[in-house]
């Protein structure tokens, strides 16, 4: 009811900008998001009780102005909408999805520090996020943390987890790392992986692994029609 009434003196999303309008200092900013986002329609292709943002702006009322948003590069919700009222959505307004916040948050490091290991991480603190994962392949060594951090929010405060791939049981995903090739380009990507800890395969590789498996079947059935002195290619129609 509380919840219910505050609603009423809030702005609502068409009101508020979608971002903060600060452009990404590098490629990988939009690209790694996006490589999650695609994966995950993929994997979660039959759920439609999860949101995932990329680069969107989030309103909540737990700071000093609503109006004002936390931008992350990435964030996961569950039990809401694909499609908010079957419509895109311009931001994430927290009091229009019934007060649920994200469960996993994103940020990646860049040339210019952004506060992701102090302020940011005490605003995810308070907002109420589970996991904060924080992804700093350049810089790590100059902000003296490790290349990728995990963090659960325990008795209000973020502790580091140990172990990658990382999974999460809450959300139902794992997160890790992984050279892959984007593009024609060997790169290192964040990406997803199963309770198991191997990597959810995208759409594309299942298709070259079962095309690779009846490769091989044909050629261990050609093997053995050899070995019974049976000429493959002579077999009726």
């Amino acid at each position: 009811m509380a919840f219910s009434y505050l609603n009423r003196h809030l702005p609502s999303a068409e009101e508020l900008p979608c971002s903060d309008d600060i452009p990404v200092d590098n490629e990988d900013q939009n690209l790694l998001p996006n490589l999650l986002l695609l994966l995950l329609t993929h994997v979660w292709s039959e759920r439609l009780d999860w949101y995932f943002g990329v680069d969107m702006a989030i309103y909540h009322t737990t700071g000093l102005n609503p109006r004002v948003p936390v931008v992350p590069d990435a964030f996961l919700s569950l039990g809401v909408e694909r499609k908010k009222g079957g419509k895109s959505r311009r931001s994430y307004v927290v009091w229009e999805e019934e007060g649920i916040v994200p469960i996993w948050v994103l940020e990646m490091v860049s040339h210019q520090p952004g506060n992701e290991y102090t302020d940011k991480m005490d605003l995810y603190a308070k907002l109420g996020v589970l996991y904060y994962v924080v992804y700093n392949p350049e810089f790590w060594q100059r902000d003296r943390h490790q290349p990728v951090e995990i963090y659960k929010l325990e008795n209000g405060s973020y502790q580091l987890q140990i172990g990658e791939p990382y999974w999460m049981s809450e959300v139902g995903l794992g997160i890790g790392r992984y050279e892959a090739q984007i593009g024609g380009i060997t790169q290192e990507i964040l990406t997803w992986y199963d309770a198991q800890g191997d990597r959810h395969l995208s759409g594309e590789e299942q298709q070259r692994q079962r095309a690779e498996q009846e490769r091989q079947r044909a050629e261990r059935l050609e093997a053995y029609l050899r070995s019974q002195g049976i000429d493959p290619e002579q077999l009726p129609e």
